[in-house]
C-alpha cells in the first residue's frame, strides 16, 4: 500500500534528546511510552516486561516513596526499555531515583521544595546525562493561573514555561514537555501554542482519557492531529485498566499516519452484500498474524465482489470473500479461490511463503 508520511506536515524541528538508547527529537522515531500501575517489584519488572513486548519503547514507573526508590536498581536490571521515574513533592526521591540509574524524570520543577531543590536535582541529572520532563495538566494548574486565565491553553503553557524557566535558569536544557488536558480541543490548542514558542521534544497525551473505548477514540483524535501538524516526539496512550491495551493502541495511531511501519490489517464493514462470515474471518487473520505486528506488510480481508477484489489487489496479501468461498491475492494476482474453512490457513500459507519470518 503507498505510504502516508508524506501528505503530513512536515516534522517540527526540536532539540535532540537521549533516554537511555532512546533519542528523542530532531527527526528521531515518535517513541511509545506507557506506566506501569503495579504495587510491587517483582509485579512491575513483569509489567515492564509485558510493556515492552506489547511493544512500548519506554516505560514511565511511579516513584511515590523511598521504597519504591530503593527497588529500582533491582528493576533497571530487569527491564528491557529505558525507565523513566515519575516524582512528585519530594526532590529526595528524584535524586535517589538517579543514583539507582533510571534514565528519566518526570516531574514539575515547581512543586518539589523550591528553587535550591531544582538546583540540586539538575546538578544530579547533568552528572548523569538524564533528561527531565515537565508534565503539566489542566487538573492541576497553580492558583495564580486560574485566576489569570481561566483553564486555557494559555494557562497550560505559561505553567509549562515558568518549569522551563526553572530548569534553564539551573543551566539544564535536557528536557521535554507535555501540556496534557482531558478535554481533546484544550490539549490540541495547548500543544499548538506551546509549539510556537520552544524548540524541546514534546512528549504528547490527552491525560485521564477514560476506559478503552472512549480513551483510544479521545487519543486518536487528540494526538493524531497533532502529529499530522508535525508536532509530537513521543506519545503516549492513557487508558483506565490495563496499561497492556496502551501499546497496539499507539502503534496503531502511528501507523495510519504513516508514522511507524508494521502490519496493516485492512476490512470492510460488513452490508447486505457480505456473504461470508466476515467478522470470525478478520478475528482469526488478526489473532494469528499478531507475531507479524512489526513486519511493514497489508493485508485485506474483504467480504464481497463490489469493493473486495479491488481493495485486495492494493494489498501486499488479500482476501475477497464470496459465497462460502474467497479469492486469495498476492500483490495485485489473483493466487487460488479457497473454500471458506480453508481461507485463514492458507492466507497465512501464503504470506509466509513470500516474506521472511518476524
Amino acid at each position: 500500500m503507498s505510504g502516508r508520511k508524506d501528505l503530513l506536515t512536515p516534522r517540527r524541528h526540536t532539540r535532540r534528546i537521549l533516554l537511555g538508547d532512546v533519542p528523542i527529537g530532531a527527526g528521531s522515531p515518535i517513541s511509545i511510552q506507557s506506566m506501569t500501575n503495579t504495587s510491587d517489584t517483582a509485579a512491575t519488572i513483569a509489567q515492564i516486561e509485558a510493556l515492552a513486548a506489547a511493544g512500548c519503547d519506554i516505560v514511565r514507573v511511579a516513584v511515590p516513596d523511598m521504597g519504591v526508590a530503593e527497588a529500582l536498581p533491582r528493576i533497571l536490571a530487569a527491564a528491557p526499555v529505558p525507565i523513566i521515574a515519575d516524582i512528585h513533592f519530594d526532590h529526595k526521591l528524584a535524586l535517589a531515583s538517579l543514583v539507582a540509574g533510571v534514565h528519566g524524570l518526570r516531574l514539575n520543577p515547581g512543586n518539589i521544595g523550591g528553587a535550591d531543590k531544582v538546583r540540586e536535582v539538575v546538578a544530579a541529572a547533568r552528572e548523569r546525562q538524564v533528561p527531565i520532563r515537565i508534565g503539566v495538566n489542566a487538573g492541576s494548574l497553580d492558583k495564580h493561573l486560574l485566576q489569570r486565565y481561566g483553564v486555557t491553553p494559555q494557562a497550560l503553557v505559561e505553567s509549562a514555561l515558568a518549569h522551563v524557566k526553572l530548569l534553564e535558569n539551573a543551566g539544564y536544557h535536557e528536557m521535554k514537555l507535555s501540556v496534557k488536558a482531558s478535554n481533546v480541543p484544550l490539549t490540541v490548542a495547548a500543544y499548538r501554542l506551546l509549539a510556537q514558542r520552544v524548540d524541546y521534544p514534546l512528549h504528547l497525551g490527552v491525560t485521564e482519557a477514560g476506559t478503552a473505548y472512549q480513551g483510544i477514540i479521545k487519543s486518536a483524535v487528540g494526538i493524531g492531529t497533532l502529529l499530522a501538524e508535525g508536532i509530537g516526539d513521543t506519545i503516549r496512550v492513557s487508558l483506565t485498566g490495563d496499561p497492556l491495551q496502551e501499546a497496539p493502541a499507539a502503534r496503531g495511531i502511528l501507523r495510519s499516519l504513516g508514522l511507524r511501519s508494521g502490519l496493516e490489517i485492512i476490512a470492510c464493514p460488513t452490508c447486505g452484500r457480505t456473504q461470508i462470515d466476515l467478522v470470525r474471518l478478520t478475528n482469526a487473520v488478526e489473532a494469528r498474524l499478531t507475531p507479524w505486528r512489526d513486519v511493514d506488510i497489508t493485508v485485506a480481508v474483504m467480504g464481497c465482489v463490489v469493493n473486495g477484489p479491488g481493495e485486495a489487489r492494493e494489498a501486499d496479501y488479500g482476501i475477497a470473500g464470496g459465497s462460502g468461498e474467497g479469492l486469495l491475492f498476492r500483490r495485485g494476482e489473483i493466487v487460488a479461490k479457497v473454500p471458506e474453512s480453508q481461507l485463514v490457513d492458507a492466507l497465512l500459507e501464503l504470506i509466509e511463503a513470500h516474506t521472511p519470518a518476524p
